[in-house]
């Protein structure tokens, strides 16, 4: 019985995804963008092209830069990569409703197609240890074509260097270059305010499709029977109790703990094929960007 073919990518997007990463890095990453609604800021720096090589401005420390799929990720990179987002998102995580779930965490790590730039320091002849890395994938997120960026994280010593915007100006090259693609899309934990200051300076705002406030159920009410009656320690009808204060305050809106983030370009990109607006898209990421 001869082998089933596999069915061949028919949208930008899956045909992207399907690319090796040096076809990857030459058709979406090489090429510089000079004007486009996605540039950040004119206080923040413009997107430079792809590099693998990148120097410390303050320690002249060389590091290199490479771009690695989810698939072709050793264990060891991989691991140390789930460790950078412990290290870095472990206490925001705890906080939110879900805590941090590492089984998922990694599961969510190793989606296919997701690529990784990771960032290496040069202490070691077989390697060095990943130091900042970020992850990201074209993708459909509500029907809309984007490049969702996953993850974001830096040691201590590369924060406030630069290097996290260079990392997300690689976002903005490939959306730019990408067709239909006309934004870059993340998730940020609205407890992170240094992160979210970051986004803003490149240009972020927050997305429509974003979660939006939550309401809680009010607390329930306590229905005392018809021979109940009320003693001196309880407050009468006309005085609000203490249980009534907090359903009140219980049923105020409260802010969503993420919010999903966008840097929208108005280019006008035609489709070259037609949109899988039915594909089901990828999971998408539940982490705290650390620039």
């Amino acid at each position: 019985m001869a082998p089933k073919r596999q069915r061949a990518p028919t949208s930008p997007i899956e045909r992207t995804n399907s690319k090796t990463d040096q076809d990857f890095i030459s058709d979406y990453l090489q090429t510089s963008i000079s004007s486009s609604a996605l540039l950040p800021p004119s206080s923040s720096p413009a997107p430079k092209p792809w590099t693998t090589k990148w120097t410390h401005p303050k320690t002249n420390n060389q590091y290199t830069i490479s771009l690695v799929r989810s698939d072709k990720l050793s264990k060891e990179e991989l691991q140390a990569c789930f460790d950078l987002v412990k290290e870095t998102s472990y206490d925001d995580y705890q906080n939110s409703k879900d805590k941090w779930q590492p089984r998922k965490k990694m599961e969510e790590m190793k989606s296919p197609g997701l690529r990784y730039v990771l960032v290496q320091d040069n202490k070691s002849e077989n390697g060095g240890s990943i130091r900042a890395f970020t992850s990201l994938m074209p993708t459909y997120e509500e029907g809309q074509p984007v490049v969702y960026c996953y993850e974001i994280h830096l040691k201590p010593e590369l924060q406030g260097s630069g290097l996290g915007s260079l990392l997300m100006g690689f976002h903005v090259i490939v959306a730019t270059n990408l067709p239909p693609i006309t934004k870059v899309m993340l998730t940020c934990f609205l407890s992170n305010e240094r992160a979210l200051g970051f986004y803003k300076r490149h240009g972020f705002e927050t997305d429509d499709i974003s979660p939006g406030p939550r309401k809680f159920p009010p607390l329930a009410e306590d229905n005392p029977s018809d021979e109940e009656k009320p003693s001196e320690d309880k407050p009468s009808e006309d005085q609000p109790s203490e249980a009534q204060s907090s359903e009140a305050q219980s049923s105020e809106d409260k802010p969503s703990e993420r919010k999903r983030l966008k840097a929208e370009t108005s280019e006008d990109h035609s489709l070259t094929d037609k949109q899988n607006e039915d594909g089901k898209s990828n999971p998408k990421p539940s982490q705290d960007e650390k620039p």
